[in-house]
């Protein structure tokens, strides 16, 4: 039971794969500091495990996941595109997963991009999850090096956010997330999306109550087994509807 380091188009990912051949898999994506779930104050493998669940942490640096391109990362190619053009098709031949048998989530910066990647393909990508998600990541425009990089102005910045993306004709089927309430930078954004989804009438979970830490490993740890059960049960789901 460990992680393994391997490149899918060139690039870095960190990778589980469970005894048993995994009917699904989790696409998680990295927070700001590019810690994956392979990172030593990650205490996710266990519950990965015991659900047989799959999963790819591939490495993104700081693009916010967006479909902006950040030079750094690559000259043309941006992280969205990375995510779906190289790295779910790779998740989907190396595990033999049919369509839709793949979730996707992250912490903070990677629960933003995680949550706004479903809500602009449902259809490919029907199950999503965010834990401290940095929904309103345009706050940090003027703090942030790379975001002046990717877009033009904060305004266009938040114009990009998931809150924004949500609440079209479309919507994954299955969201869930969650932010302690002790969270200063990103408690309230994820509270404004709450209101925005339940307003426009899209199903979700999300708990916005349960306090452990603050934005730290901690409180992201303690909703690990929480999260994977939502993604387990929901994938579970995904697959009798397509039967």
């Amino acid at each position: 039971m460990q992680w393994n380091s391997i490149t899918i188009a060139s690039r870095a990912a960190d990778v589980f794969t469970p005894s048993a051949a995994p009917k699904f898999a989790l696409l998680f994506l990295h927070p700001h500091g590019d810690e994956t779930l392979a990172h030593p104050a990650a205490k996710f493998l266990p519950a990965l495990a015991e659900a047989g669940l799959a999963c790819c942490c591939p490495h993104a640096s700081r693009t916010w996941w967006s479909d902006k391109v950040l030079p750094s990362f690559d000259a043309a190619q941006s992280a969205e595109r990375y995510l779906l053009d190289d790295v779910v098709p790779w998740m989907r031949a190396t595990w033999s997963l049919p369509e839709r048998a793949i979730a996707i989530a992250g912490i903070s910066m990677g629960g933003q991009g995680a949550m706004r990647l479903g809500f602009k393909y449902p259809d490919r990508i029907p199950v999503v999850a965010g834990i401290a998600s940095a929904v309103d990541y345009h706050l940090a425009f003027d703090e942030l090096d790379e975001l002046p990089q990717m877009y033009r102005s904060r305004e266009r910045c938040r114009q990009d956010t998931v809150t924004l993306h949500a609440g079209g004709r479309d919507s994954p089927r299955h969201v869930w997330f969650a932010c302690d309430p002790e969270d200063q930078a990103w408690h309230s954004g994820n509270d404004r999306l709450h209101e925005k989804l339940n307003a426009v009438g899209v199903p979700h979970t999300a708990d916005l109550t349960t306090s452990g830490g603050g934005h730290s490993w901690d409180y992201f740890n303690a909703m690990a087994q929480p999260m994977i059960d939502f993604v387990v049960a929901a994938l579970g789901k995904e697959s009798r509807r397509l039967m």
